[in-house]
């Protein structure tokens, strides 16, 4: 795409509403609104929508000679009377956009359009950005022929944001979408909870071709969000989610859930992560067996590098559980663990137990944050074990599930829905 920055900047809410000239300058109508294709990063004008002769008609873009302030000319001096009827992936402008929030994508939030900019590029008219500011919104409300000298400000690039279409009959956000998808799962959460319900289905919906990336995002919304979006789902799609999600994750989801519905979902679950979730939900959730996640790296001492790298590799653990391999003696207690940096450095046949050094801190299943907070302080660590009375390796607690029940609610930034920080 060319440059825009050398291109005349339209004002959509200058081009709504200004008179439709045939070619000879008759005056045949006024337009209402202005049609584009969501098919790429700055979609091309399609059409407008006029009234004519009291009726309500489409005029597509090949009949159209331009586009300025107050004025969109006809080619020709004739114009055939089409009713409008939306085509797939089409969107009006000032019903479906203008006044409505959008996902900023660069920025991670969502902004509301307060303006929308086209320009002629390559040939012609196209939606090239949005204005969130309050010049913007100005510019529709001052007279017309003040607003006319408002120049434009700086807006948000239209190949950065996303606009919500989930009330256009012909337009979904397309599964999976590239542009939400370069979002990291935090940020994509903190969208759904700052956005209405009907905004953060649309983004859930988007995401929901991703299963691996839909289960981040469910891990990372809060409780409150969490039942509001599968109190919709029936319960064969919240067993699937949760068997994505780590297992802790989806033994917080069930404790949100009713007893009848929580039981209906555990028997839907496969049998591994039932047997998994059923252990977990016996500790109290503030608890080291309660954050802890099964899915962790442990084997006997005398197993080699390459083997614990295998395993490694194998592993379908979320990362930050893998930092630490565990190392347990002849009857399963453990002995050592060593850093996966530490394995990796190692020499490919040594043996882990004759390099292991550290014994790892281990806590019971009923220590309770704070001392958690304690050991992974004290020692440096991002992971700690968690074992029974016979040192037998039960879980892992990480850092991120620690700092989720320490910090307050509501600690994630929000967004202010004009665009500012």
């Amino acid at each position: 795409m060319a440059t825009t920055t050398t291109a005349e900047i339209l004002h959509l809410s200058l081009v709504v509403g200004c008179e439709l000239r045939d070619a000879g300058g008759g005056r045949l109508g006024k337009v209402n609104d202005v049609i584009v294709r969501l098919d790429s990063d700055y979609p091309p004008v399609s059409g407008v929508l006029a009234t004519v002769a009291g009726r309500q008609v489409f005029v597509p873009a090949e009949s159209l000679a331009s586009i300025d302030h107050g004025l969109v000319s006809l080619r020709q001096s004739k114009l055939d009377l089409q009713p409008f009827e939306r085509r797939p992936d089409e969107v009006l402008l000032k019903r479906d956009v203008l006044d409505r929030q959008l996902i900023n994508i660069d920025g991670a939030r969502l902004v509301r359009a307060n303006e929308i900019e086209l320009a002629r590029v390559e040939g012609w008219y196209r939606v090239v950005g949005v204005d969130v500011s309050l010049r913007g919104l100005a510019r529709r409300v001052l007279p017309r022929r003040i607003a006319g000298t408002l120049h434009a400000g700086t807006f948000l690039d239209w190949a950065g944001v996303e606009p919500f279409t989930g009330h256009v009959p012909t337009v979904r956000l397309r599964i999976p979408h590239p542009k939400l998808a370069r979002l990291h799962p935090a940020q994509l959460a903190d969208l759904v909870e700052a956005a209405s319900h009907g905004e953060g289905e649309e983004i859930l919906r988007a995401v929901g071709g991703d299963g691996e990336l839909e289960a981040d995002v469910y891990e990372e919304l809060d409780p409150h969000h969490q039942v509001e979006f599968v109190a919709e789902r029936s319960d064969v799609e919240v067993a699937a989610l949760m068997a994505r999600m780590e297992p802790d994750d989806a033994v917080d989801l069930l404790g949100e859930l009713d007893d009848e519905r929580r039981e209906r979902i555990v028997e839907l679950l496969p049998a591994l992560l039932r047997r998994r979730v059923r252990a977990l939900a016996g500790y109290d959730p503030a608890t080291a067996g309660g954050l802890m996640s099964p899915d962790f790296i442990c084997l006997y001492s005398t197993a080699t590098r390459e083997e614990a790298l295998d395993r490694v590799r194998r592993s379908r653990a979320a990362p930050e559980t893998l930092n630490w391999i565990y190392l347990m003696n002849q009857d399963r207690r453990l002995r050592s663990a060593m850093a996966l940096a530490d394995v990796v450095r190692s020499e490919p046949q040594a043996v882990l137990g004759d390099v292991a050094l550290f014994m790892p801190p281990a806590l019971r299943p009923d220590a309770d944050l704070e001392e958690i907070a304690r050991v992974m302080t004290d020692y440096d660590l991002t992971v700690v074990p968690v074992v029974n009375e016979r040192e037998l390796l039960l879980g892992v607690v990480t850092v991120d599930d620690v700092l989720e029940m320490v910090l307050p609610r509501g600690w994630r930034r929000r967004f202010d829905l004009l665009g500012g920080e």
